[in-house]
């Protein structure tokens, strides 16, 4: 992923607020030799302290051996994207058919070891740790190994421990144009109104400091 020194995140505080909010990603895993990489969707949760993010997959997916073969892996989040047609992006002096039609989007991507995790205890932990995260609600049942009613299920899947070695984060929002173009770029999203403009408005509205 390319970025320019105008996209970068201003600290590590920034990437690390965007993630703690956006926990859906892509896991991608070196294929075998011959195969195209694995990419698995998935939910995970991420811990800054500890420096990883923690997951789980059924036991019959296909990448285990992959991953089993190279850990080392890359797991991908990207939101808050909009489409900015080229006449928000025309310079100031020039004609608006000349601006470069752009997305804007933010993107976190974790180098990462994955740790593949059988025992059922273990299991029983990480799963009790997603569900923290994502019912902090409650409402079901703790994960026991060997208790009901989620114990005997722990079979039929593989938790995965992704130890962080390396992030790359970009918030690529038109930060190197001039004010008057990022102005104009912004009263498109606001008007507009697409599904995730207003997202990216307000990231793009406090990179400039508004």
């Amino acid at each position: 992923m390319l970025i320019h020194p105008w996209d970068a995140p201003r600290d590590d505080a920034e990437w690390q607020q965007w993630l703690s909010v956006h926990d859906f990603g892509q896991l991608a895993v070196n294929g075998l030799p011959g195969e195209a990489p694995y990419v698995q969707p998935l939910h995970f949760v991420y811990d800054a302290e500890r420096g990883e993010a923690v997951t789980h997959l059924a036991h019959p997916n296909p990448l285990w051996p992959a991953l089993e073969r190279n850990p080392v892996v890359l797991l991908s989040v990207v939101d808050d994207y909009a489409f900015i047609p080229g006449p928000w992006q025309a310079a100031p002096d020039g004609p608006s058919e000349h601006g470069t039609p752009t997305s804007f989007y933010a993107a976190v991507q974790l180098r990462c070891t994955a740790h593949v995790v059988d025992d059922p205890a273990e299991k029983a932990a990480l799963l009790n740790r997603q569900v923290g995260r994502f019912q902090p609600e409650g409402g079901s049942a703790r994960v026991a190994a060997g208790e009901e009613p989620f114990g005997r299920m722990l079979a039929g899947i593989r938790g995965i421990r992704l130890e962080v070695t390396d992030v790359r984060a970009k918030f690529k929002y038109a930060e190197k144009k001039p004010t008057e173009v990022q102005d104009r770029i912004a009263s498109g999203l606001a008007a507009r109104g697409g599904p995730r403009d207003a997202a990216a408005l307000a990231i793009q509205r406090r990179r400039r400091g508004l």
